[in-house]
C-alpha cells in the first residue's frame, strides 16, 4: 500500500512520513516543490490531483496553509481519490474545530461522507509551537515572552510526534479507525506555565503576556498572516481564554498503546539536541 502524503514536509506530515517508513509502509511525498522522490502537487491545479493519488490507497490531508475556508479547494482532490479508490482518509483538523463548523469543520464533514474509511484528527494545539520558527518560538528566544489573547485558559498541548504516531496507525494499521480523535498531551496548561517551563528547561527567562483579541489580530496581520485568517486565529485564542480546550483525553494511549509526551519531555529533548549539535 502507498500513502500519499500532503503537507508532507511540515510539522506533522514530516513526522507522518518517518512513522510509515519505520512500518516498511511506502510514502509518496506531494509537494509544491518537490525534491528528489517526491511528486508535484498544487491544490489548485486539480491537473497534479491524478498523479499524486496514483496507485495511492491511504491519505494524510493537511488542509492548504493559511486558507480559512479549504473545504472547495480541497473538494475536486477528495472526489478524484474516491474516484482512484482510494479507502482511507485521515484529515488533520483541530480540537477548536468540531464538525460542520466553518472552515476545517466543514471539510471535516465532506472527508466523512466522500471516504470509505474516514478518520479526523483534532489534535489540541502543538508543543512545537515553542520550538523552532514558529512566532511564539522566535518571539520567546528574542523578545523573553509569549503574546497571546488567551489570559489564564488552558491548553492541553500535544507533541507533534503522537500525532503522527496516531495518524500513522490510522493509515496502515489492520483495522480501520473510523471516526474523530481529539488528541491531547497528558496535561492541561496555561501559557504563563507553559513559559514557566520554558525558563526551567533552557535556563532562558521566558513570560507571558495577554493582550486583547484586536491586539492580536493586529499583530498576526501585520506578521504576514491574511487578515480574515488572522481573525480565525486570534478568536481561537479567545475561545481558550473561556475554557473551551482545558479538557486532556486518553486518544493518544488508546490507539498507540502508550501515554502521550509531556512539554517538559518534548521541550528538554529539543534542548538537549540543540546542545549537542552546537
Amino acid at each position: 500500500m502507498t500513502v500519499l502524503i500532503t503537507g508532507g514536509t511540515g510539522t506533522t506530515g514530516s513526522r507522518v512520513a518517518a512513522a510509515l517508513r519505520g512500518r516498511d509502509v511506502a510514502v509518496r511525498i506531494a509537494s509544491r516543490r518537490p525534491a528528489a522522490g517526491q511528486v508535484h502537487f498544487e491544490w489548485t491545479d486539480p491537473a497534479t490531483h491524478a498523479a499524486a493519488l496514483d496507485g495511492v490507497r491511504a491519505v494524510y490531508l493537511v488542509a492548504p496553509v493559511g486558507v480559512a475556508d479549504p473545504a472547495p479547494i480541497v473538494a475536486p482532490f477528495l472526489d478524484e481519490a474516491r474516484e482512484r479508490g482510494v479507502r482511507r482518509v485521515v484529515l488533520l483538523s483541530s480540537s477548536a474545530v468540531p464538525e460542520g463548523a466553518p472552515g476545517l469543520g466543514e471539510l471535516h464533514r465532506m472527508v466523512c461522507a466522500s471516504a470509505p474509511e474516514p478518520t479526523v484528527l483534532r489534535p489540541s494545539w502543538f508543543m512545537q509551537n515553542f520550538l523552532g520558527d514558529h512566532p511564539h518560538a522566535y518571539s520567546a528566544r528574542t523578545e523573553g515572552e509569549i503574546v497571546t489573547a488567551t489570559g489564564s485558559g488552558r491548553v492541553a498541548f500535544v507533541d507533534a510526534g503522537d500525532i503522527a504516531a496516531v495518524a500513522a496507525q490510522a493509515l496502515s494499521g489492520g483495522e480501520p479507525h473510523v471516526g474523530e480523535y481529539v488528541l491531547t498531551g497528558p496535561e492541561a496548561l496555561s501559557y504563563a506555565e507553559v513559559a514557566a517551563v520554558l525558563t526551567e528547561v533552557t535556563g532562558h527567562p521566558v513570560g507571558h503576556r495577554a493582550v486583547e483579541v484586536e491586539e492580536l489580530t493586529a499583530r498576526l496581520v501585520a506578521a504576514g498572516y491574511p487578515s480574515d485568517f488572522s481573525a480565525m486565529l486570534a478568536g481561537l485564542d479567545a475561545d481558550v481564554a473561556r475554557g473551551v480546550e482545558d479538557r486532556t483525553t486518553s486518544a493518544v494511549q488508546d490507539v498507540t498503546g502508550r501515554p502521550p509526551r509531556s512539554l517538559r519531555e518534548v521541550v528538554g529533548d529539543a534542548h538537549l539536541s540543540a546542545g549537542v549539535a552546537r
